[in-house]
């Protein structure tokens, strides 16, 4: 405990450091409200007329993770409990059973809450997430007298399943994945009559890993593609969900390093009451400087509102920090906001990692039988690997040589009779 106190406290301490040097130790809040003023004169053209025409917010917004520390350019990455905002198939795929606790502090005092608990099999995965957004509300009549206070809500719970097709100790697999979600907004009678409402929405999403101008000895692919379709569901109190179509590449040129880039591209059922948001895209980068410390950063466009996040990972033993800042046109400088913070809990990996080290391990055993012609040993081993793993081919294509060795031996033998 002493030492996780420590290493937090010294993380801590770099990301506070890094920040001020940054930011330049002369700068002050007023500086940075001339630099705000000036940044958004020059955004003022990818400004979007139609952003903010759906409903429920939180489906949209990252509640933290590497997920937002990436700009959200997480489509294809997807490789840790942060996936399920990005991609419902990435739970099949990922290494370790994880829970995760996160908390955003969003703008002013508007806060995100969210947990998510996530588990894989051999081939199939799911997970069960929940999000929730709050903000206290005051309502003042015409001479300023408070007539009415609470809170305006909105929560989000979120069942996931995903699955791995054709996989094989050659290919990856493709995975295909679904987000059942049900959203609540909360908005007390006295604030606003009618308008408490619930949504049910779903995402569907695809993911696969190869290797492509891989220049690096690793058994892990070093690229990958996925694909995202986002809150398919029917419209709430006569408004639609921010419905969109994610595509997204990533890719590791080295080995602890990581870029990745998505394409968003908004839809809806009724453009012409509700227009779309225009196309937007996000770029993130992640890279590992040791095995328990990690950067990433990103960008994001999307809804005329540029936003860039910085953030970093530290591991200690089983727990992992991830922290990110966010800066986009709602960041503001006299309120310490757009600060995420997430506690990952790794829960191990349900024997993957032991049961792929046997099936290796018997493979090589056979291999060293085979070259000294005890064929018999060979397929007992080759066939005690297949049922550990079916999908380790090497260890059938091994069977089948012996099965040819042994062929043509017998048909040798056979004619030294004859003759």
């Amino acid at each position: 405990m002493y030492k996780a106190t420590n290493i937090l406290k010294t993380y801590t301490s770099l990301f506070v450091l890094g920040g001020s040097l940054l930011l330049g130790p002369g700068v002050m809040a007023s500086e940075f409200q001339d630099i705000y003023g000036d940044t958004s004169k020059f955004f003022e053209f990818i400004q979007d007329p139609n952003t903010g025409l759906t409903v429920f917010p939180i489906l949209t917004i990252p509640v933290g993770g590497e997920y937002e520390g990436m700009g959200t350019a997480y489509t294809a990455i997807a490789r840790d409990s942060s996936f399920f905002d990005a991609n419902p198939a990435a739970s099949s795929l990922l290494e370790y059973t994880e829970i995760g606790f996160l908390h955003n502090n969003w703008i002013a005092d508007t806060n995100i809450e969210g947990i998510v608990y996530t588990k894989r099999t051999d081939t199939s995965g799911y997970a069960i997430a929940a999000k929730f957004l709050y903000v206290p509300f005051t309502g003042y009549n015409i001479w300023g007298e408070r007539t009415s206070s609470g809170y305006y809500s909105e929560t989000i719970g979120i069942f996931n399943y995903s699955r791995n097709f054709f996989q094989s100790y050659e290919f990856y697999g493709v995975a295909v994945g679904t987000n059942l979600k049900v959203a609540l907004r909360h908005i007390p009678e006295s604030i606003a009559s009618g308008q408490s409402a619930v949504g049910v929405m779903t995402d569907i999403g695809a993911l696969t890993r190869f290797n492509f101008l891989k220049f690096y000895p690793s058994r892990s692919k070093n690229a990958s593609l996925g694909v995202t379709v986002k809150n398919l569901g029917p419209y709430v109190l006569g408004e639609p969900l921010p419905t969109s179509v994610v595509l997204g590449i990533g890719y590791w040129p080295l080995r602890p390093w990581a870029i990745a880039f998505d394409l968003h591209i908004p839809f809806s059922f009724d453009p012409g009451k509700y227009p779309p948001e225009r196309m937007g895209f996000a770029w993130g980068t992640s890279v590992a400087l040791t095995n328990f410390f990690s950067v990433q950063s990103g960008f994001l466009l999307k809804g005329g509102n540029p936003r860039f996040s910085l953030g970093s990972v530290v591991m200690v033993d089983t727990i992992s920090i991830v922290a990110n800042y966010t800066l986009d046109m709602t960041t503001q400088f006299t309120n310490l906001d757009r600060f995420s913070i997430q506690l990952k809990i790794n829960l191990g990996d349900e024997g993957r990692k032991a049961k792929a080290q046997k099936v290796e391990d018997l493979y090589l055993t056979a291999i060293e039988a085979f070259a000294r012609g005890d064929f018999q040993k060979s397929l007992e081993l080759c066939d005690q690997a297949l049922a550990l793993d079916p999908t380790f081919t090497p260890a059938r294509e091994t069977i089948q040589s012996i099965q040819r060795s042994l062929k043509l031996q017998q048909e040798i033998e056979s004619r030294q009779k004859i003759e």
